[in-house]
């Protein structure tokens, strides 16, 4: 796949949230952030706290959820095989929609482009609806405009109802 405009070369800026419900959340977090850290073409920008958050959809444990941003020299695709390939090396196992997960990565933001096609879509579809992802994303990147709604992150943040997300006191 190509991105029209886009050099392989260059760096982008990417966002990505994490989650995780099942097992040790915070060991298994903190090594896929490192995975993501040492792979070729990913640099760590900037990582948020850990929050912990009720589940969306089936009844089931709290997660923990965060965001990273990143420096990138890939196209989204490539990244979000990455971030497929990481999470079935922590075991995440796609069963249920929405349910229970031992990881979970998505890839929120690619600069400012918008991107749909069958198995990609930027920015993700549904974080503008999910406190789960915008608290932490506001916290690393407050001012990066959503190219949707044309909204700053921090904005986006007032719009949603975050009772159900706590940050969490060991991070």
């Amino acid at each position: 796949m190509s991105t029209p405009g886009y050099d392989k070369a260059q760096l982008r800026r990417s966002a990505v949230a994490l989650g995780s419900n099942i097992g040790d959340s915070q060991t298994i977090l903190e090594a896929a952030i490192e995975t993501l850290a040492q792979t070729p073409g990913i640099v760590l920008e900037a990582r948020s706290h850990w929050y912990q958050t009720k589940a969306v959809g089936p009844p089931q444990p709290d997660y923990l959820n965060g965001c990273v941003t990143l420096q990138v020299e890939i196209l989204p695709q490539q990244l979000l095989e990455i971030l497929l390939g990481i999470e079935q090396q922590f075991g995440r196992v796609r069963q249920e929609r929405w349910g229970p997960r031992t990881l979970d990565l998505d890839l929120l933001l690619y600069d400012d482009i918008t991107l749909d096609t069958p198995n990609l879509q930027i920015p993700h579809p549904r974080m503008r609806d999910r406190a789960f992802v915008l608290v932490p994303l506001a916290e690393i990147a407050p001012d990066w405009i959503e190219p949707v709604s044309g909204c700053v992150i921090k904005e986006l943040l007032k719009k949603v109802d975050c009772s159900d997300v706590h940050l969490r006191m060991d991070n």
